[in-house]
């Protein structure tokens, strides 16, 4: 008889065997994978599905905030899921997830989103599409804004408590930016394998922005040309956003191309004179509501609006998901409560792409994907409005 047990590595030996699978999944050295997995068994933050006493399949997850309609919601990132080969295609990771889907959201965590390898996988427990992450390109050279009103320097460790203040200012007013927590810190300063140099902008108010940038050489440039990969690019006032584009610019005789991820919406993009940059879609993200009274109440809401939606929900995984609960919106905040007519009928994972505003109710019922009546679906749009989701960070 098959044994089962979930939980975080045990001892060394379990703890290479999850560097093994990481090391296969993601085709990365070895010594690369037995790094990532110390710090990650350090911040107890990995968990690994055993069958018959084997690790057969191991995830990360990562404690942070997701800023949705103005507030942050508490949110479980995930990354790192890895199934060892021997195990591959007997449903390893879907019993992974089922075990930390529960775990979570009996820790009270209402949300959860990651990146997809696979999308079959994380819809079938419960996630769906609900945002994007976009990758801006700009021409260094287009670059000449004129602007050095304010104080660019290096950043130094002491700054680092005002940087993160000034990156949660900014995001805060981004729907559906990460509320970052070390993880995503570290990420930004430390990037695997290459060196990231920090810039600050300080004006009346203290640090107004700041970058972290990486330079690398241009593929099959013939003048050693760099491109510039920002891994954090923040700026607090149009003046501060100006400065910071102009010291990208004053690089234009080493770089050709500078980088950074976002949204679509891009807000500094408007400072250019010409049209000088792309846009293009890097990758989509997929979010699952643990707990949808909790979720639902803990976002923001335009605070102009007000309504109330009844919704028929269905979870085959968690079962507490299940049922007819009604929402009800005032003032920017909601209020949720069991019951109601039911007039929206939608799976918890079509609830996903809804909740954060990336599909509208009128898409998911095209798609078939909800039901409702005309005035539920009125109301759900405007509920539900605002700038498409995005997110800067990769996890």
């Amino acid at each position: 008889m098959e044994t089962e047990e979930y939980g975080p590595p045990r001892d060394e030996q379990e703890l290479a065997a999850i560097a093994d699978i990481t090391a296969q999944a993601f085709a990365m050295p070895l010594a690369d994978a037995e790094t990532a997995v110390r710090k990650n068994f350090a911040e107890s933050s990995l968990r690994v599905l055993r069958l018959n006493g084997e690790a057969a399949a191991t995830l990360t997850l990562i404690r942070m905030g997701q800023f949705l309609g103005g507030r942050s919601v508490p949110l479980i990132g995930v990354g790192g899921v890895g199934v060892a080969p021997a195990h591959r295609g007997a449903g390893a990771a879907t019993r992974l997830f089922h075990r930390f889907l529960r775990e979570v959201r009996d820790e009270g965590a209402p949300l959860s989103a990651l990146y997809p390898a696979t999308q079959p996988l994380y819809r079938r427990v419960g996630y769906e599409v609900a945002g994007a992450r976009y990758e801006i390109h700009v021409e260094a050279a287009s670059l000449e804004l004129g602007e050095r009103s304010l104080s660019l320097r290096p950043m130094r460790p002491s700054d680092a408590a005002a940087v993160e203040a000034c990156y949660r200012r900014f995001a805060a007013q981004h729907h559906g930016w990460l509320d970052r927590g070390d993880y995503i810190w570290r990420r930004v300063r430390t990037p695997r394998g290459d060196t990231a140099y920090g810039y600050v902008v300080e004006g009346p108010s203290g640090v107004e922005g700041y970058v972290y940038l990486v330079r690398n050489l241009a593929p099959q440039s013939t003048v050693f040309k760099q491109v510039m990969k920002l891994t954090d690019f923040t700026a607090t006032t149009p003046a501060a956003a100006r400065r910071l584009l102009r010291f990208l610019g004053d690089h234009r005789s080493l770089a050709q191309d500078v980088m950074w991820f976002g949204g679509a919406d891009e807000p500094l993009l408007a400072l250019l004179r010409e049209q000088t940059f792309q846009v293009k879609l890097s990758m989509h993200w997929m979010t699952r509501l643990l707990d949808v009274p909790r979720a639902l109440e803990a976002r923001g809401f335009a605070p102009g609006l007000s309504g109330a939606l009844h919704l028929d929900v269905e979870d085959d995984v968690l079962p507490e998901n299940q049922g007819r609960f009604v929402l009800e919106v005032e003032g920017g905040t909601a209020r949720v409560r069991p019951g109601g007519e039911g007039r929206l009928k939608l799976h918890v994972r079509a609830l996903a792409p809804l909740y954060t505003g990336f599909l509208t109710p009128r898409a998911l019922q095209l798609a078939g994907m909800l039901t409702a009546d005309d005035a539920s679906l009125d109301t759900a749009s405007a509920l539900f409005a605002g700038p498409a989701p995005s997110l800067r960070d990769m996890f």
